[in-house]
């Protein structure tokens, strides 16, 4: 059984070179994986390390099964994943493989060649208050990508007011149908009334109604005609029209709305991937540095070492598990920001199912910017909604020009029973039947008012194309935005990639120098803060340019429509 090694006090450096010596296996070695699953390198155990324990697999992973990086993509989304065996310097299972997109070379971000962790090393780092019982669910990006898209409130908000205008649009074309209105009613007069000819007499009458149709009295039509229709023709022409740009436009929206949030909810779970990685990174930089701590301890107590030395490995230390804290606050950060996108119960917990950051091709780094800026004004809602709130505001115009030249329409019909009589009583009932039809022209403010409505329409419609242009410039920028942050980060992480090897055989060669009893162990603190600081830079390059990929995602306008084969 291949057994970590474990360094406790500083006499055992010089048998430790000659165990290794013997076995021929160099106790801290870098390994590097190709995408046929060769491999380079050794790792940090006792004896040999036995290649035909599988390509590209720790001793302790060859039987472990394994899964990929990513659980799910959305569409259009292609990546490598790599596989990996536990290390025994990491408390998270985030010693990932990552890629660069054109080389597919695989670098430890968190290396199996770390080293062993001290005695009791998980009851020294206690969760955090209330961790241990908040509900914890993993989750990968498709599937929160679904939910988002099926539970945010301002997503379902958005399609209610689709839902909305469309019912506004129905009831526009309606307006060439009149209402129906039925009722009764009663009437009494009691004392001095004027008949049609102006004289003034008393008398005392009753009257009764009911059908479609109330309020009728005398010879007059019933008050509240039965069937019944106000309307001015301008509207019953023009506002189907604007009502269904309206209706569009919100439609566009909503679009809109959604796949703002879906850039958002991915933004968020890769701030989280990248507070997740970042954790496990600091983990076992804190384990290095405690053994480093160890070391430089037993060497100032025997006086092979100075107590300056302890001492400044000793602030390292606190440092190292101040950071592990402001990692595991930024993973909570973004994992609340994820619930609320989500709009689930605050106290719960997201954690992803990345067990790898690998660069995510849904845009190649070299598709021409202008291709990508044509997508964008082509596909973005954005602009589609802008379009139909022109539309919207041409038709309004139009028919306040035509408004003071078309009629409006009044038409009554009523048909009921009705009785009158002396007095109290209710006599020569029968049938009655009243309809009424009148059509006038209206001129507002004696033309002034008709000069303001249309300025004001004019104006309207300016505004319209003025916000139009503004979209269209902002989706542009976004577009070059976003494909420029794309094509920085790409070289970034090529650049991130070759500093860990350099950085890890920086800290391989100086651990073996105090295996040998060759120096002192503070002069390996300084390598382990570069290979903390290259990995974070690894990681952080990789996960911006994986945002970046989402962002200019969401530029061209694909959250709504991912294109085919891509």
């Amino acid at each position: 059984m291949t057994w970590a090694m474990r360094l406790q006090q500083p006499l055992w450096a010089p048998i430790l070179g000659l165990i290794v010596a013997v076995s021929g296996c160099r106790t801290v070695g870098v390994r590097i994986e190709t995408a046929d699953g060769k491999r380079t390198g050794c790792d940090f155990f006792v004896g040999q390390v036995s290649e035909s324990a599988g390509a590209g697999t720790s001793p302790e992973a060859s039987g472990r099964e394994r899964r990929p990086a990513m659980a799910a993509l959305p569409p259009g989304a292609t990546a490598v994943a790599g596989e990996f065996g536990p290390t025994p310097a990491t408390i998270l299972p985030a010693s990932a493989s990552t890629f660069h997109p054109d080389s597919r070379r695989a670098t430890r971000l968190v290396s199996e060649a770390s080293v062993p962790s001290v005695e009791n090393e998980a009851a020294a780092e206690p969760l955090l208050p209330g961790e241990a019982d908040s509900a914890t669910q993993s989750m990968d990006l498709a599937t929160l990508l679904w939910m988002v898209d099926g539970q945010n409130p301002q997503v379902t908000l958005a399609r209610e007011r689709i839902t909305e205008a469309y019912a506004q649009s129905a009831r526009a074309g309606t307006l060439w149908l009149p209402s129906i209105r039925a009722g009764l009613n009663y009437n009494k007069h009691e004392g001095v009334i004027q008949d049609v000819v102006g004289h003034a007499f008393d008398t005392s009458r009753s009257a009764m109604y009911g059908g479609l149709g109330a309020a009728a009295v005398g010879a007059g039509s019933p008050a509240v005609p039965g069937v019944w229709a106000h309307f001015h023709l301008a509207d019953a022409c023009f506002q189907p029209r604007i009502a269904g740009h309206e209706a569009s436009a919100r439609s566009h929206a909503a679009q809109a709305t959604r796949n703002a949030f879906l850039r958002d909810a991915a933004l968020a779970y890769w701030e989280l991937v990248r507070a997740e990685q970042q954790h496990a990174i600091a983990r076992e930089t804190l384990q290095q540095t405690r053994q480093l701590a160890a070391l430089t301890e037993a060497y100032a107590r025997t006086g092979q070492g100075l107590k300056a030395d302890q001492q400044r490995v000793e602030a390292e230390l606190a440092v190292r598990r101040s950071d592990v804290l402001q990692v595991e606050e930024a993973a909570r950060v973004a994992s609340a920001q994820l619930v609320r996108l989500l709009g689930g119960d605050p106290m719960s917990r997201i954690v992803t199912a990345e067990q790898a950051v690998v660069p995510l091709d849904l845009t190649p780094a070299e598709t021409p910017t202008a291709e990508l800026v044509q997508l964008g004004l082509s596909r973005r809602p954005e602009l589609a909604e802008s379009r139909h709130l022109v539309e919207q505001a041409c038709q309004r115009l139009r028919r306040e020009r035509f408004a003071p030249l078309i009629p409006s329409v009044i038409l009554g019909v009523s048909y009921g029973g009705f009785g009158a009589g002396v007095g109290s009583e209710i006599a020569n009932a029968g049938d009655r039947l009243d309809a009424d039809a009148a059509a006038y022209w209206e001129l507002r403010q004696l033309g002034l008012g008709e000069r303001a409505i249309g300025a004001e329409a004019s104006s309207r419609v300016r505004q319209a194309e003025l916000r139009q242009v503004a979209d269209l410039d902002r989706v542009a920028q976004e577009v070059v935005t976003a494909h420029a942050q794309m094509q920085t980060r790409a070289h970034r992480i090529e650049i991130a990639r070759t500093g860990i090897p350099a950085a890890e055989e920086s800290f391989r060669l100086n651990w073996d120098r105090i295996e040998n009893a060759q120096g002192l162990p503070i002069e390996v603190l300084q390598s382990i803060q570069s290979l903390a600081l290259v990995r974070r830079e690894y990681l952080n390059a990789v996960t911006d340019y994986n945002i970046a990929q989402f962002q200019l995602w969401w530029a061209t306008g694909w959250f709504a429509d991912p294109p085919s084969g891509a």
